[in-house]
């Protein structure tokens, strides 16, 4: 395997089809409602990055209606996907994960946040459900340029990144980290320094999106006034072969590409073709001679 696919680790794992039940928790952002900024991030769009998720029901409803499409061999996970699932008070979260935690097939919880809505309380409540479920969160970096995050609107310096890898490390939670090719003025030096910050912290898991142009972000505004073009299907596939050989060889990868709802998509037309990018990448890491880590220095 050139790669070491979550698909592969849950499979290995569990023994069973493991399925994502993708989870509004109904939370905002710090970088939404006025705390460190508004707007989001440049890319998120106003469903923050929950574009699949149907809206407008509980927690409970949600984990619900997947599970009764599933059959008895069926694993799940339970992702709190969009905005910022830990913004909120701790009693306020354990209410919503234990509303997500309603079935033995339920095998992971899996939560996604902002590195600066991680702090030990935080960490400590999460760690408390490794007793009932296996437990990982995940990061978003983005990149590791600070002058990036800036353009991005990010609102956090990737310093306050490896301090929320470390509070969560101490308390034995495995953390997943997404990072993003394509980000506006960011080249092969950015990349760099992001993989290279990659494996400062070491996480268990990497989620490599593609940057994509959805309808009604600043970016969408970016992209209609010329100030953003993203990066064309090649570019992005030799990218990503360069992450994948220059990080850790055990780190598990939970995504290759981005993947925006097709009539939320603005650019590049080739975010559709996700087989397609998929293939690329292999076919690239093949041609090369190279599997995962095969470049990766400590």
């Amino acid at each position: 395997m050139l790669y070491n696919n979550l698909s592969g680790y849950l499979k290995e794992k569990y023994g069973k089809r493991v399925r994502k039940i993708c989870i509004d928790g109904g939370f905002t952002c710090p970088n939404r409602d006025g705390k460190i900024g508004t707007g989001g991030c440049i890319y998120c769009s106003e469903r923050g990055s929950g574009e699949h998720i149907k809206a407008g029901t509980s927690i409970r409803a949600q984990v619900m209606a997947a599970l009764s499409m599933a059959t008895e061999d069926d694993r799940f996970i339970a992702y709190f996907q969009n905005y910022t699932n830990t913004y909120a008070e701790p009693h306020v979260l354990r209410e919503r994960y234990d509303a997500a935690l309603i079935d033995e097939r339920i095998k992971v919880l899996a939560i996604g946040t902002r590195p600066d809505c991680i702090n030990e309380e935080v960490a400590s409540l999460i760690a408390s459900y490794r007793e009932r479920v296996d437990v990982w969160v995940e990061l978003g970096l983005q990149t590791a340029s600070d002058a990036t995050a800036k353009i991005i609107n990010r609102g956090y310096d990737s310093s306050v990144y490896l301090e929320a890898v470390r509070v969560l490390k101490k308390y034995g939670i495995p953390v997943v980290t997404h990072i993003m090719i394509g980000l506006p003025n960011e080249g092969e030096s950015e990349l760099r320094e992001t993989v290279k910050i990659l494996n400062d912290a070491d996480p268990w898991g990497i989620k490599i999106h593609s940057v994509y142009v959805a309808e009604g972000t600043t970016l969408a505004k970016m992209y209609r006034d010329g100030s953003y073009t993203p990066i064309d299907m090649e570019t992005y596939i030799e990218r990503a072969a360069y992450v994948l050989t220059h990080i850790n060889p055990n780190a598990v990868i939970h995504r290759l590409t981005g993947d925006c709802p097709r009539e939320l998509l603005v650019a590049p037309s080739w975010n559709t073709e996700k087989n397609a990018v998929i293939s690329g990448i292999v076919k690239k890491m093949e041609s090369m001679g190279a599997a995962q880590g095969k470049y990766y220095r400590v």
